[in-house]
């Protein structure tokens, strides 16, 4: 098994327009790690210099947010789902 992640319609021309792709199991940082091995240029639309997740960016577990959870050291599993949801703001 996998883990699947959900890319949003904005990065799926980085993924070739895949909505699901597979990585293995680890910690969401390892996970964005092996997107960009994976899809060249991802990794600096999910996260800063530092490594953090952007600011723009949520990024959940099975429906978590991993800001409460344990950030990019988050522990994902074999069947877990990981979805990345660019924030939208207006008025």
């Amino acid at each position: 098994m996998s883990v699947k992640v959900r890319i949003p319609t904005p990065l799926r021309k980085l993924t070739l327009e895949q909505e699901l792709v597979e990585v293995g199991p680890g910690t969401i940082g390892g996970a964005i790690t092996e997107l960009q091995t994976k899809f060249p240029g991802i990794r600096e639309r999910l996260v800063d210099d530092a490594g953090q997740v952007r600011r723009f960016v949520n990024i959940y577990v099975n429906e978590e947010d991993i800001r409460f959870l344990q950030n990019n050291d988050t522990p994902i599993r074999d069947g877990d789902e990981v979805s990345i949801i660019p924030a939208i703001a207006g008025g």
